[in-house]
């Protein structure tokens, strides 16, 4: 039987209609209607957050774990069904929801494991010294503290990991701060679902259901009223640069200005250096393909740009990424929008200076084909736009012409999440010269691989500088990702019955 969806808001745990309505457009399979959200849902969602924000800040580490792992065990419950409408919705096969289900319930039991061994908290203390001179010292204790309502902002690329009970949102509920999620309009069922499971979860603990909402669709004034909320502290956000940034700005124009973590896009170059390229450059070109076209190429993390020195070795490695671009067969986009956005990047890059086509032009619809690419790093250097990220399986082979110009060509790059060496042994001392470039650019530096994977656990670190995320000081994936929800407040001399339990015994 094919599962329908009630096509609520799910406000404070009520099933939430509106009047203006809008329409699912599935890649597949029936498309249903949904309640569309409203500034004033927002603000009902938001006034909710804060009534239970005291109770919840209060709560106990041994609860909001529970509260973790049971939001992860009612939405396995729902695994069937969250399958179902989430590959109708998406186009994403069965087996990448399946995958994205647990790697989703994974993370919340992380979060439920971390904050139970109390590490995040930072806990600090200076005992007092009264007989110090000249001055004496109070009794210092130091302990991060949650920071009041998050807003999370569902991702179009990623229905369950990084969207209604994504890694924002468990990163949330683990630091003792209720979440207000605006589901994303390219898989309304999906969020609905995982939204009733979280509903269910506190329900069943006997939790304040103000812990927890999810408003639908809106238009663009639904998302502003939602950052610019003053009951709001911080917002989570993954999506485009344009509407981050704009999201951003509304942030900042507060007149109580708040965080705004958002991962914007990258092109996460990689550099395969002369050694790698000389003893497997086909190798490499097909293991590049591979990454290129995972997924139709919607991650964050799609190594984009590929650098290598001009010359016989580039020559195999560009013939053997064409022929295994050129096997893929047409991949299902997320939406229409993000096919025709595919396409008219890939127009943008067929027409810039000195650059060269290497395969047909992708298809029309909502299927996407693989685009391929090359460009001399003079003509790279000479053209920023050709650095700006097309979303899908596109890839670009910039040819350089020195060993001592892969510097150059990593300085020209903006902040990214990731910056890849393909690198053999003899490889080092070039490495070597280039790392410090690569750190100062990127998040997360790898060596011998390729980045479409992130881990989740805790050394991870999904970041970088803007544009690939607003804040470089934060990740959000790992168990790090809790710090941007919680801020440290020093107790000065205050007896012990007015500490923070977690603190008290410090």
């Amino acid at each position: 039987m094919t599962f329908a969806p009630h096509g609520n808001h799910l406000i404070a745990g009520r099933r939430i209609d509106a009047p203006q309505r809008f329409t699912s457009a599935p890649a597949s399979g029936p498309a249903y209607d949904y309640a569309a959200g409203t500034p004033a849902v927002v603000a009902e969602a938001c006034a909710a957050a804060e009534a239970a924000f005291a109770g919840f800040a209060a709560s106990s580490r041994q609860q909001r774990a529970a509260l973790l792992n049971t939001i992860a065990g009612e939405i396995d419950a729902r695994g069937a069904r969250i399958t179902e409408i989430g590959s109708s919705e998406t186009g994403l096969p069965e087996a990448r929801l399946e995958g994205e289900r647990g790697r989703t319930t994974g993370q919340l039991r992380l979060f439920a494991q971390h904050i139970l061994d109390g590490a995040h908290l930072d806990r600090r203390h200076d005992a007092a010294l009264p007989g110090r001179q000249p001055l004496p010292r109070p009794d210092l204790r130091m302990v991060q503290r949650p920071i009041g309502p998050v807003a999370v902002f569902g991702a179009s690329n990623f229905p369950l990991a990084f969207s209604t009970a994504g890694g924002d949102t468990a990163a949330a509920l683990a630091a003792g701060c209720p979440v207000v999620v605006k589901g994303h309009g390219a898989h309304p069922g999906t969020s609905e679902i995982v939204g009733d499971a979280i509903v269910a979860a506190l329900d069943k603990l006997g939790m304040d259901a103000g812990i927890f909402s999810l408003v639908q669709g809106g238009s663009r004034a639904v998302g502003a009223a939602l950052v610019t909320d003053p009951r709001i502290k911080a917002v989570g956000f993954t999506g485009s640069l344009g509407g981050g940034r704009a999201l951003f700005d509304l942030c900042a124009a507060r007149p109580e200005p708040i965080p705004f973590f958002g991962e914007l896009g990258s092109v996460n170059p990689m550099f395969v250096l002369p050694a790698a390229a000389a003893s497997r450059a086909a190798e490499l070109g097909a293991g590049w393909a591979a990454s290129l076209t995972m997924g139709a190429g919607q991650f964050c993390t799609n190594p984009g740009i590929a650098i290598v020195l001009d010359g016989p070795d580039a020559d195999a490695f560009v013939q053997s990424a064409a022929a295994a671009l050129a096997d893929t067969g047409p991949q299902t986009m997320l939406t229409d929008g993000m096919a025709e956005a595919y396409r008219s990047g890939a127009r943008r890059m067929a027409e810039g200076a000195g650059v060269n086509t290497l395969l047909p032009p992708p298809c029309d619809g909502r299927a996407a084909t693989p685009q391929l690419f090359e460009v001399s790093a003079e003509n790279w250097l000479s053209n920023e736009d050709l650095a700006e990220e097309v979303f899908g399986p596109l890839g670009l082979v910039v040819r350089a012409e020195t060993p001592e110009q892969l510097a150059t060509l990593g300085r020209s790059f903006k902040g990214q999440l990731t910056a890849t060496l393909q690198m053999d042994d003899s490889d080092l001392a070039l490495a070597q010269e280039l790392l410090p470039v690569l750190e100062r650019m990127a998040g997360r530096v790898l060596a011998n691989g390729f980045p479409t994977g992130v881990e989740v656990c805790d050394a991870m670190v999904h970041g970088g500088p803007y544009p690939a995320s607003t804040n470089f000081g934060a990740t959000s994936v790992g168990t790090l990702s809790i710090r941007r929800f919680l801020r440290p407040v020093c107790y000065q001399n205050l007896p012990e019955a007015l500490l923070p339990a977690d603190l008290a015994a410090v």
